[in-house]
This record gives C-alpha cells, structure tokens and sequence, in this order.
C-alpha cells in the first residue's frame, strides 16, 4: 500500500478498506449460507441420489441385481410347484440363489436370451385374411 501524506488521502483509503469489508462480508455471507444449504441432510440425500442416478455402471449393476433375483425367484417359484415340503423348501432355496448367481454373473447372456424368447413369443405380425362372404 502507499504511503498516505494527507488527511484526504487517509480518509480515502479508508472509506476503500471499508467498501473492500463490506464486499468480503457479502461474499462470506454468501458462503456460510450455501454451506449450510448443502450440508443439510436433506440436500446431502438429494446430492447422493442425483449422483447415484446419474451413474451409468451403478443402474447396470442394479438391473442386472434385479434381474437375476426375479429369475430366481421364479426359478424358486417353479420348483416348488403346488405341494412344498420343508426339504422343496430347502432346494428351492439353493436353486433361487444359485439362479441369481448365474443370471447376475452373466447379463449379457441373458438378456440376448431374453431378447430371443421375446422375438419368439411376439414374432411378425400376421397378416389379416380377407373373409369373402
């Protein structure tokens, strides 16, 4: 800073040190209230859920999860059929998970096999016949 000689020099550099205070409070102001904002458990969950979200690998491995525990499930379902017995129960169990296992160890196998069964079951479109009468 420069030397200051004057009483009009002196108060000029005050009132600028006092707009320059004024400023910083401002902006620390403006910082404390944002701070606040995001560390607010609220905002801490919606800042995890939107990079969750926004997360390409994490929504494959979460199909991927559910994919594999609805196929055993059914897997488990089939087994077990109408009577369950405790030793049903048990196997339907082991084969349930070991179907999660296999389904979410190798997705891509299953959905090109899913997409197979898809075009089976939907297949072209047939076309109408005309009916003469």
């Amino acid at each position: 800073m420069e030397k200051i000689n004057s009483e009009a020099g002196l108060k000029a550099a005050i009132l600028k040190l006092e707009a320059r205070q004024a400023d910083d409070g401002k902006m620390l102001k403006e910082q404390l209230h944002s701070t606040y904002e995001s560390m607010r458990p609220v905002n801490l969950i919606k800042s995890t859920f939107h990079e969750v979200a926004a997360s390409e690998a994490l929504k494959d491995k979460i199909v991927n999860a559910s994919i594999g525990l609805a196929a055993g499930y059914v897997a488990e379902k089939l087994f077990e059929g109408v009577t369950s017995g405790p030793l049903k129960k048990l196997l339907g169990a082991g084969l349930m998970f070991g179907v999660t296992n296999v389904v979410t160890k190798n997705p891509d196998i299953v959905k090109s096999l899913a997409k197979g069964f898809f075009k089976i079951i939907i297949g072209k479109p047939r076309e109408r016949r005309q009916v003469t009468v």
